[in-house]
């Protein structure tokens, strides 16, 4: 399924600005970072981790997953969609500490520190059973039209937000998150 090669490489996107979001963590909690920065993590995370990669797998992988007769509540898809809220909640910690307007506390620095890593180590184990365990079931299991109806649901969206140019400034910002903050180290 051309959907799912998609899929995966957008994974790959992902992890590494949760790598570079992990360094960056590192530095906040060192007493460096701004909420700025911080901003322009979220802003990647819900745009395009959330808005555009999490959007093709639940609205159109997932549901055809459940059509197919895998279950919604529990099974595989369950718990991706699950892990999916629980990334949400994290990134909605991180989001209200980049609107401080204050500067940020010591508490605030190792929440920001435990949002980040949380989301990361979720985000790291939550793909991995993604390309390793769902996708392969999907591929194996979900009837021909089916995986067409994915196949060409997942292309309409991306030529969507090719065509916005949405897709392109979003890529362009995990790239520079990336080039900026590398990758974590220990922190």
């Amino acid at each position: 399924m051309d959907a799912i090669e998609t899929l995966m490489a957008e994974h790959q996107q992902i992890l590494g600005a949760i790598g570079a979001l992990e360094a960056y963590a590192g530095e906040v909690r060192r007493g460096g970072g701004d909420a700025a920065e911080l901003g322009r993590f979220v802003t990647f995370i819900r745009e395009f981790a959330d808005a555009h990669h999490h959007a093709k797998e639940e609205d159109l992988l997932f549901a055809a997953m459940v059509e197919a007769g895998f279950p919604r509540e529990g099974g595989p898809v369950g718990v991706m969609l699950h892990e999916h809220d629980e990334g949400r909640g994290h990134i909605r910690v991180l989001a209200g500490l980049a609107g401080a307007t204050a500067p940020w506390s010591a508490a605030d620095r190792e929440r920001l520190h435990a949002a980040a890593l949380g989301y990361a180590n979720l985000l790291r184990s939550h793909i991995q059973k993604e390309d390793t365990i769902l996708y392969p079931m999907a591929e194996a299991r979900l009837p021909a039209p089916l995986a067409e109806r994915v196949d060409v649901g997942a292309a309409a969206h991306d030529a969507r937000q090719s065509a916005s140019g949405t897709l392109a400034r979003l890529e362009a910002l995990g790239a520079e998150l990336v080039a900026r903050h590398g990758v974590a180290r220990s922190t």
